[in-house]
């Protein structure tokens, strides 16, 4: 496997799920179509009604990630964090930008960004501020994915 090239060696796995789900009953096209469904979910929030549906109401852990379009940091975690979450199926990403959502701002006290709030159920459980090295990020991701 090692001597394919790593765009093929990239998608093996997933075809593997997707042979191995087939080979034990569940209809082929239906499993792809709700694995793309799933492995992007990454949600830019615009207020605080679609807050409350996508990240408390969440059957997934959520990490939000509060952010301006202004802001250096910002242009090179929220990337980084959409590339780390990208091969979780249970960890949502939620995008709020800060000059759009001031509600949400002050509700939950986001003083810097960019600020990020890991949700569960419905309650914050870690949040971080600032620029982060990608261990933080993976520790975070860790801790999410764990307590299920």
């Amino acid at each position: 496997m090692t001597n394919l090239p790593l765009s093929i060696r990239s998608i093996l796995p997933r075809m593997q799920r997707m042979i191995r789900s087939t080979l034990l009953g569940q209809r082929f096209i239906r499993k792809t179509f709700s694995f793309s469904a799933v492995a992007n979910k990454q949600y830019v929030i615009k207020d605080h009604y679609e807050f409350d549906q996508k990240v408390i109401n969440s059957d997934n852990p959520v990490i939000v990630n509060f952010h301006a379009e202004w802001c250096d940091p910002c242009k090179i975690l929220t990337p980084q964090m959409a590339k780390m979450l990208e091969p979780s199926q249970e960890i949502d990403l939620a995008i709020v930008n800060v000059d759009d959502n001031a509600e949400l701002v002050q509700t939950f006290e986001v003083k810097a960004v960019p600020a990020v709030l890991a949700f569960r159920n419905g309650v914050v459980v870690d949040k971080f501020i600032g620029l982060v090295d990608a261990d933080m990020i993976e520790n975070l991701i860790g801790k999410l994915a764990r307590k299920k």
